[in-house]
């Protein structure tokens, strides 16, 4: 689905993202590992074009045939089925909760002006609060917030940054078994970054850990050893 290759990536002189390779299977998690500031939020938003690279190529698979993402406007890349949650959710806390879902539509490529029914199907509650502004709902609530407007483009490939961060276990646990959903009925394509590894031993295919801005070690899921934890994941 998506095949990163020789990445680099800079932020003024600090060179964050080395030579990365990285493939991203067509329907199947893959979740990106590692200590704080190692690179991983970077990836992700290298991959949406929220930051610029210095080169490398991220060659993205269609229906249609592959597309080179590096030149693409942040804006193309979710028209081309690319959903995006970042760290920190940023919905909009005074508009309603329809509202903020209908903001996501803008991105769609065959201009429909309806949430589609399966984003209320995967997450009630939001059906339920669509008249509350989003500011007034709890963290977890707003998590789904924010993925539900990524879904309403129906993306190919759903990019989630640290979904799980600072929200109670129990809504952790839904989003998780909303990712295997889409996973197992829709074929959807999500690239995560997590650091909860139950969460990620769960819910994830494939695991990647990072280092020092480049891959360390990757495999399916049940090779994430204790001895890669210790080495790469533990303080």
């Amino acid at each position: 689905m998506l095949a990163i290759e020789k990445l680099n990536q800079f932020y003024d002189e600090s060179h964050t993202l080395w030579n990365l390779d990285l493939d991203v299977p067509k329907g199947q998690c893959t979740c990106v590992m590692g200590r704080n500031g190692v690179g991983k939020t970077t990836l992700l938003k290298a991959v949406m074009g929220e930051v610029a690279v210095k080169n490398g190529k991220l060659r993205y698979t269609t229906e249609t045939g592959e597309i080179e993402l590096t030149k693409k406007a942040v804006e193309e890349r979710s028209r081309l089925g690319i959903g995006y949650v970042p760290q920190g959710r940023q919905i909009f806390p005074l508009l309603t909760v329809e509202d903020n879902l209908r903001t996501g539509l803008a991105a769609r490529s065959d201009g429909l002006k309806k949430i589609p029914e399966r984003v209320y199907e995967l997450f009630p509650v939001l059906k339920e609060m669509k008249n509350r502004r989003g500011g007034d709902l709890s963290g977890g609530q707003q998590q789904q917030l924010a993925i539900g407007r990524a879904l309403v483009i129906e993306p190919k490939m759903l990019i989630l940054d640290e979904p799980g961060e600072g929200i109670q276990p129990n809504i952790v646990a839904q989003i998780g078994q909303v990712i295997r959903r889409l996973i197992n009925e829709d074929g959807l394509t999500v690239l995560l970054v997590e650091q909860k590894l139950p969460f990620a031993r769960k819910y994830a295919d494939r695991f990647v850990i990072m280092d020092r801005g480049r891959p360390v070690a990757k495999g399916e899921i049940s090779e994430l050893s204790n001895e890669l934890i210790k080495q790469h994941l533990t303080v």
